[in-house]
């Protein structure tokens, strides 16, 4: 017969054995925070309620926060203030260097023209080699960022050979419109936007100049924390871009609705060269590859502050 005072020392030996076990088992989150810009699988899910429906039944909420670039999303993401969100390839090799808490997990495949160069329409800018001294409107660290060097290095021209202007969107198609800047290095749906205005030319798109690699991030701790969500959202997405990419017309409809932008204009955007909103997948040895070469160029140009090792802060989910 197990006396008291046994039982009381066989309580306390069993609930050391006990912590590890317990310390094991995390709570899954009852909120995902999205950041989100209006283009895209992940604008499309959100306006279908794809992950919502997703995480219903387990009572996890999605909370949903927009914005006009990568940069900012990614600040936000690596402070903790987001769990999930979608980039270009630039932004997430500022926000590595700046040791924010994020890693990749994801990855989406742009089209091939997802870029422009646009100039006005009178402009004497006929060819890149022609960007020389002229002010080159891009948002810095920004997918737009490594195409305007990308197209400069292709006609033997180096950043130092233009006035870079570092602007968001918005504020660049504004400068655009006026006349502060000479050229403007964009992405769409904006690139589409502008390039419809009668007063504005195409002067080169990135296709041919840049590798098309757009990116998930997590949050670090979001995602070392709850790794079956992330394998869940990125499924989900997958999911509601194949069936997106089947119903391009239905697709240009449902943006448009996000967007603003008419339907013609958006149905431009996923007719480009290469679009494919269903190639949402896990990331890949390819893309961090990619990415590794990205930064080491970055670096190499003065852009990047230390040199990054992209491998770092890649997330992978772990087989079942």
């Amino acid at each position: 017969m197990i006396t008291r005072r046994q039982g009381l020392k066989l309580a306390a030996a069993l609930a050391v054995f006990a912590v590890p076990f317990a310390g094991a088992a995390r709570a899954e989150a009852k909120v995902i925070r999205i950041g989100w810009q209006k283009f895209g699988v992940l604008a499309l899910a959100k306006q279908q309620g794809a992950l919502e429906k997703r995480f219903a039944d387990r009572g996890i909420a999605i909370e949903w926060s927009e914005f006009t670039s990568g940069p900012p999303l990614l600040e936000a993401l690596g402070a903790g203030a987001l769990d999930f969100g979608p980039t270009g390839d630039v932004p997430p090799l500022f926000a590595q260097a700046a040791g924010g808490d994020l890693v990749y997990v994801g990855t989406y495949k742009p089209p091939a023209a997802f870029h422009g160069i646009l100039v006005h329409k009178d402009s004497p800018i006929e060819a890149l080699s022609d960007l020389k001294g002229v002010k080159l409107a891009y948002k810095r660290g920004s997918s737009a960022h490594n195409f305007a060097f990308k197209a400069l290095a292709k006609a033997g021209l180096t950043p130092a050979d233009v006035e870079s202007v570092d602007l968001p969107p918005p504020d660049a198609a504004a400068a655009f419109k006026n006349g502060s800047v000479d050229a403007w290095s964009i992405w769409d749906p904006y690139f589409a936007i502008a390039e419809k205005d009668p007063n504005a030319r195409l002067l080169s798109t990135s296709e041919g100049i840049v590798e098309a690699w757009g990116y998930f991030l997590g949050n670090g701790k979001f995602a070392a924390e709850n790794p079956d969500l992330i394998t869940e959202i990125l499924d989900e997405l997958a999911k509601v871009g194949a069936a997106a990419q089947a119903n391009i017309d239905g697709t240009a409809d449902a943006l448009s609705q996000i967007t603003g932008v008419p339907v013609d204009v958006t149905r431009v955007t996923l007719t480009r060269a290469g679009s494919d909103l269903g190639k949402v997948a896990p990331i890949s040895d390819e893309a961090v590859a990619y990415q590794q070469a990205l930064a080491d160029d970055f670096h190499a140009l003065g852009v990047l502050p230390r040199k990054l090792t992209i491998s770092d802060i890649v997330w992978r989910a772990k087989a079942s």
